[in-house]
């Protein structure tokens, strides 16, 4: 898939204020500073479509960007450690969920897991979450530029081990690097082929 065309839409804590467009939309979500806003100023080869910070907690609405006039980027906040306040943790806790539970568009949601470290609990729940309520997702490794060659693939065996415990089959997953653009072609051609599925059904 070429990018074409990126454009923010939105950005607001009600889900029912989303855009009414009947277009397929992509979520991406990840613990807090996993590289979420690098990934999706990566994936469409824009610098400053997302706002990158080092700072944890820099999106706190769930954000829409329409993509080739044809789809659209959600950037949601990130789950766990925010420098904010308890209650705006829990304020993002409730509207991520409407948005879950109450977007009937979303066609898959992008976890990110930074693939430096070992399977983190939170991470593990949230799926688990997106598993029991029966929406699709994929799981997206970033980082992977900051490990060497040998120490990349023993990190993500120990993630598909452990998610072997509770899930009968694995997601499917992306490796991906900001930095080098690793994954971005199968991640938009993974986009594109459910696109197509969507406007087969429909």
């Amino acid at each position: 898939m070429k990018i074409k065309s990126a454009e923010f839409v939105i950005s607001n804590t009600d889900v029912f204020k989303c855009p009414k467009e009947n277009l397929p939309e992509y979520a991406f979500i990840g613990r807090s500073n996993v590289g979420k806003s690098s990934l999706i100023n990566m994936l469409t080869d824009h610098k400053n479509l997302a706002k990158t910070s080092g700072k944890p907690g820099k999106t706190q609405l769930i954000n829409h960007f329409i993509i080739n006039k044809s789809w659209f980027l959600v950037d949601l906040p990130g789950y766990g450690y925010a420098s904010v306040s308890k209650d705006k943790r829990k304020g993002f806790q409730k509207f991520i969920k409407d948005y879950f539970n109450k977007r009937m568009q979303l066609a898959c949601t992008f976890v990110l897991i930074d693939s430096r470290h070992k399977p983190q609990k939170i991470d593990l729940e949230f799926m688990e979450y997106l598993g029991v309520n029966g929406i699709p997702f994929c799981i997206v490794f970033t980082k992977a530029d900051k490990l060497n060659a040998s120490s990349l693939p023993k990190n993500i065996e120990a993630y598909k081990k452990e998610l072997l415990n509770t899930w009968e089959e694995l997601p499917t997953y992306f490796i991906s690097s900001s930095s080098d653009k690793r994954g971005r072609d199968d991640i938009l051609s993974f986009i594109e082929d459910v696109n197509f599925q969507v406007t087969q059904k429909n």
